[in-house]
């Protein structure tokens, strides 16, 4: 699927998606068509994060909690030149990853760890910059800190984060916090931190339209609020804040979002094993694939043809 950029050079769009059942990276159009498999024998894959410009693959690989064997891992775009950068150990049970081309850096949430982190590019200087646990051992058991998605907004200084909660509970919180945390404080006791909503069902993976300052997310919690895709505004100094606003229903445990914004579209995945595109208001919502495993992170990107 081709189209012309501003300097009238060919781009293709391409979607690439992590399917958790068949610890699989694969990719396709934004239509459904040419599907293809990219890297397999992953651990239970998560998020996934793409740098075009150097030809990169970056995914999380969550592995079994009580082992503490999750991991980061980065390829080529066609799938070699494979390598593990956040070790085993690393990370607990590493969740949607952000990529930061700014400042060359990953962010990721840490789910039974109970922390938001970050690293460098080649998995060197991993830090915790929010860590939920309160004292509690690794892994963790309090679902209500578990952190599982993650966005970024560069430019403010700022990385938004879900708290899913117990299955299904309405314990669900969005969060936001400054990249540096607050001096002569800690991960664990920063005072920058806020919750911008509490009792959603169960918020998994975030999105963010920097711009016009919406944030997206997908929730696999229980109808009507759940099983869905939502978004609200980032900023608004309403109090209490108006609900979000339900683009997408009737997921079948919605898990992965992408924005396209010049498109004004959006991609999610369930762990039905469906891929779903909508405008980013929710109507014209098609179903892409459908039975393909259970599907977790999913990325848009344009890459030149």
């Amino acid at each position: 699927m081709k189209s012309a950029s501003s300097g009238d050079k060919a781009i293709v769009s391409r979607l690439f998606f992590l399917d958790l059942s068949g610890g699989r990276i694969l990719s396709l159009n934004p239509d459904g068509s040419d599907r293809k498999v990219i890297v397999t024998e992953c651990r239970l894959p998560d998020g996934i994060v793409v740098d075009v410009e150097a030809g990169h693959i970056y995914w999380t690989d969550m592995g079994v909690p009580s082992l503490n064997d999750g991991r980061i891992e980065r390829a080529d775009l066609d799938g070699h030149n494979r390598t593990t950068i956040v070790p085993e150990g690393g990370t607990f049970t590493p969740k949607q990853l952000h990529f930061d081309k700014k400042n060359g850096k990953l962010y990721w949430c840490d789910r039974e760890g109970m922390r938001v982190m970050r690293a460098n590019l080649d998995g060197s200087n991993v830090e915790t910059l929010v860590d939920t646990s309160k004292g509690d051992p690794r892994p963790g058991h309090d679902l209500k800190k578990w952190c599982v998605g993650i966005a970024v907004d560069v430019e403010r200084g700022q990385f938004y984060w879900t708290q899913k909660g117990p299955d299904k509970g309405n314990q669900g919180r969005i969060f936001r916090a400054n990249i540096e945390i607050p001096k002569g404080e800690t991960a664990a006791n920063r005072s920058d931190i806020a919750v911008l909503f509490d009792g959603l069902p169960e918020p998994i993976d975030l999105e963010l339209d920097l711009t016009n300052r919406v944030m997206y997310w997908t929730d696999r919690g229980d109808p009507p609020r759940g099983n869905s895709a939502n978004r609200a505004p980032m900023d608004s100094d309403l109090k209490p804040r108006p609900d979000p606003e339900v683009l997408v229903k009737h997921l079948m445990e919605g898990i992965g979002i992408a924005l396209d914004l010049k498109g004004d579209r959006m991609f999610l995945t369930d762990l039905g094993g469906s891929i779903y595109s909508a405008k980013l208001d929710g109507s014209d919502e098609k179903v892409l694939l459908f039975a393909q495993g259970n599907l977790a992170g999913i990325a848009y990107v344009e890459l030149p043809a």
